[in-house]
């Protein structure tokens, strides 16, 4: 998705960037721990003394990387990418030592707290560092040149060149636009011009992120990734296929009908209604959000009765305001003001006089109170949704900052980006209203025009939120072969999305790296869960304030009770299994679909009417 954010013990470095490649590096030498347990017999008070120094030193490097990593994102260029690469080396490294070596109290019987922050160490890396420095050194200035490419990536149209070239916030505005099937189609392949040369680095980085998860002890990084959900990976793996099953016939159905009223857009050449829709015509570079369509699709007669982005616009409300809005929802419910930080060090807008990563981040840099978010805003509702969003990731971190670091985390990363969403799920019709930017709710005869404007947002997400580490998956363990990544990635879009591609792919391209978590190397299962657990927790928190009503219209903004249950389950961190902290905030242990299908219910009611007599399907 759009939306990023650095956690505290998982430093992807995820906004790292760059226009060169860095050259080979020594890194300075990292801080080190005593040598506990060097004995054949590690006693449990080893093991206690390691992991309160694992704590310490892993804060300190992860602080140091954090701030090289902000600045990389922050100002392009070659040397912050090379500094940038040389603390994430530093600190991935020494999270791997760290981890290995926690490998040598398995066999003790611990406390609670001992035990899982070991089990945290074994799975707390992204792509672990093998133990041969050359290739931990490598495998940073990989993740760093790859991160580069995309971060600088730009479309140059036939006669164009230098500044009349496109970078992705323009992309991004012609395809929420244009109506052109031509000049979709050209721009949509003109974005993946900036991958192909990414693919041989991207088989080298998963040959060396497949090494150090091996001497972890996982099969490969794909196996690494699964075992962070508090069961066994090919559990999670089956977790998730459930999840999808359960939402998969509401999706169907909105398929279904957007494809027709395409169709009645741009004919049957263009949207046969026998095919998967061409990924260009849905309002988005990925087609992973098909918002941008609502004019095309929306229902008769269901005016919604405002245009947020309008009103932000007459309003003349700048992006400080917008994020002045957003943190005024959180103290709403009782959370302390953001530190004044927070206003100075963040980014706002996108600079005029250098290149920046405008990818939606929320960051704590020095893992207590530097929280800070980097957004290129603009006035619009997406950007309004997107800043409540992020903030939610900044309230978060702060929740749990005096938890040991290794705790500093969410219950499970969908729950974090879930936290966020969730907010967001009450930027309603009566908020706006109480907050000044709309004169009036409208009536609720309209509501049928806000779900589908929702559906085409969170609804559509879901295949792909699916898919995408489904295909990195199949990558780490061999299953997707090398000369075979672009074919398998089209597979799966097609199968789980109902979407082609516009012109003809081979494996000369590499369009995977055409979206930022790809070369950003960001386990994207963590969106998915989010869009699962965002309505479970919506559905709960309505039910604690005791909203008598449609979900779509409850928001809990101004209530304090909310609050508290929201951060009871923030405080938590990562200390507990995440079953734990789902049952703080909603009663129930189990992730559960059905929240999205009821607050979906009346739409899909009135997609099943459309249909009657289609063909859907692909």
């Amino acid at each position: 998705m759009r939306r990023m954010r650095l956690l505290s013990g998982l430093l992807a470095v995820a906004a790292l960037t760059g226009c060169a490649t860095a050259p080979a590096t020594t890194p300075a030498p990292a801080t080190t721990m005593d040598p506990v347990a060097a004995s054949p017999s590690p006693t449990e008070a080893d093991a206690v003394r390691f992991v309160e120094q694992a704590n310490e030193r892993l804060y300190e490097l992860g602080v140091r990387a954090s701030h090289a990593a902000w600045v990389a994102a922050n100002f392009i260029t070659f040397d912050t990418q090379r500094i940038a690469a040389e603390r994430d080396e530093i600190f991935t490294s020494a999270f791997t030592e760290t981890a290995k070596e926690a490998a040598r109290f398995d066999g003790l019987r611990l406390s609670y707290d001992t035990r899982r922050q070991l089990e945290l160490l074994k799975t707390g890396l992204v792509a672990p560092a093998p133990a041969d420095a050359r290739k931990a050194t490598e495998l940073s200035e990989l993740k760093a040149r790859l991160e580069a490419m995309y971060g600088a990536g730009k479309f140059c149209p036939p006669g164009r060149s230098g500044e009349d070239c496109l970078d992705i916030q323009q992309i991004t505005r012609i395809f929420a636009g244009s109506r052109d099937p031509a000049e979709l189609m050209e721009v949509w392949a003109g974005w993946r011009t900036i991958s192909p040369s990414m693919r041989p680095l991207y088989q080298r980085f998963v040959e060396l992120s497949n090494e150090g998860s091996r001497e972890l002890g996982y099969r490969d990084t794909g196996v690494l990734w699964r075992s962070k959900y508090d069961m066994p990976p090919d559990e999670f793996a089956a977790e998730m296929d459930r999840l999808w099953l359960q939402v998969k016939p509401l999706y169907d159905t909105l398929h279904c009908y957007v494809r027709a009223e395409l169709n009645q857009e741009y004919g049957d050449a263009v949207v046969p209604l026998d095919q998967p829709i061409r990924a260009d015509l849905l309002g988005n570079i990925w087609a992973q959000d098909w918002s941008n369509v609502y004019e095309l699709v929306a229902p008769p007669a269901v005016d919604p009765g405002f245009d947020l982005t309008e009103r932000l616009r007459s309003k003349n409300v700048d992006a400080r305001e917008m994020v002045r809005i957003g943190e005024r929802f959180f103290t709403s419910l009782g959370f302390d003001p953001l530190p004044d930080t927070f206003w100075e060090r963040s980014l706002f807008t996108q600079p005029v006089d250098h290149e920046a990563v405008c990818h939606a981040s929320a960051w704590n840099v020095d893992e207590e109170n530097d929280l800070r978010i980097k957004m290129c805003i603009e006035p619009t509702a997406e950007d309004f949704k997107t800043i409540h969003h992020e903030l939610g990731h900044n309230f978060y971190q702060r929740a749990y900052n005096q938890l040991p670091y290794l705790y500093r985390q969410s219950a499970n990363d969908g729950f974090h980006e879930a936290l966020g969403d969730t907010i967001a799920l009450s930027v309603t019709p009566p908020y706006l209203r109480q907050i000044g930017l709309i004169p009036e709710v409208p009536d609720p005869s309209k509501d049928l025009g806000l779900l589908m404007r929702d559906a085409l947002e969170s609804v559509a997400f879901l295949p792909f939120g699916l898919l995408i580490d489904k295909w990195r998956w199949g990558v780490f363990s061999g299953e997707i072969s090398p000369a075979e990544y672009n074919r398998a990635w089209w597979e799966l879009r097609t199968r789980y999305q109902g979407i082609r591609p516009p012109v003809e792919r081979t494996e000369e391209q590499f369009d995977p790296g055409a979206k930022f978590h790809i070369p950003g190397n960001t386990p994207y299962s963590r969106y998915f869960l989010a869009r699962i657990l965002q309505f479970q927790f919506h559905r709960s928190l309505c039910e604690t304030i005791g909203f008598d009503g449609p979900l779509n219209r409850c928001s809990i903004y101004g209530n304090r009770e909310a609050g508290r249950r929201l951060n009871e389950m923030m405080e938590m961190g990562i200390s507990r299994p995440w079953p734990d902290a789902l049952e703080a905030l909603t009663g129930k242990r189990e992730m559960d679909a059905t929240a999205i299908i009821g607050y979906f219910a009346p739409l899909k009611q009135w997609l099943d009417q459309q249909n009657r007599g289609r063909r859907c399907g692909w």
